[in-house]
């Protein structure tokens, strides 16, 4: 299992904050299958990404950079992003018969990710491996999941104040496996991990269709 952690973060000063959540959010998405019956060759991992924005950041740049994508493209703002419809050019993001316009669309698009703000902790899971140790005793997912939140921890740990409450926004997959996640989490929070400790952290489970712009940042990263 691999860890990595990239990072683009602003010294932007944010207004005080005086309520007891977090000047942070995190958004949680996955690439790749996290099945564990077949691997593919060319992609034999399951990557869950964590995103740490700085709300001010978020709210006041990251936000209205993409709105502004949207607007100039569409002409409205209900268009989401889905990383399979964008790289397949299909529905809104076709543009047939203006090929200049769908390389404007990528530039623009790929400018607002770069000039964006935020932190990836990236949790790496070589398949094939994870089952040799594991056998299908554990869920790649949910331990992806914890070793993200141990590492958003410790990360948050030297930025935060302590105590106030940081909400993750986990995409959504389904009912069971929704549910099964929210206890996984809770688990975690409450001393399941590493150093059994206990987290104030919150899980919020949607889908993309809310029109979330954390969550489409990830398909556009």
């Amino acid at each position: 299992m691999l860890l990595l952690a990239t990072a683009h973060e602003s010294s932007q000063e944010a207004p005080p904050d005086m309520s007891n959540f977090s000047e942070y959010v995190v958004y949680v998405d996955e690439s790749g299958d996290h099945g564990l019956t077949k691997f593919d060759a060319n992609f034999p991992v399951f990557v869950l990404n964590f995103c740490v924005f700085r709300k001010y950041e978020y709210v006041t740049g990251i936000v209205p950079s993409l709105q502004e994508i949207k607007f100039r493209y569409w002409g409205h703002d209900m268009v989401v992003f889905h990383e399979h419809e964008i790289a397949r050019r299909e529905g809104v993001f076709a543009f047939p018969g203006e090929p200049a316009r769908w390389g404007a669309f990528l530039a623009d698009t790929s400018a607002w990710v770069a000039a964006s703000p935020f932190v990836v902790i990236a949790v790496v899971i070589r398949k094939q491996e994870f089952v040799e140790l594991h056998a299908h005793e554990k869920n790649v997912y949910h331990e992806a999941m914890k070793l993200g939140v141990e590492r958003v921890n410790k990360y948050l740990g030297r930025r935060e104040e302590p105590g106030r409450l940081v909400h993750f926004v986990f995409e959504m997959r389904g009912g069971n496996e929704d549910k099964q996640l929210k206890l996984a989490f809770r688990q975690v929070c409450e001393g399941d991990n590493y150093k059994a400790e206990v987290f104030n952290f919150k899980i919020e489970v949607a889908s993309k269709q809310v029109n979330s712009t954390g969550l489409q940042l990830l398909t556009g990263r």
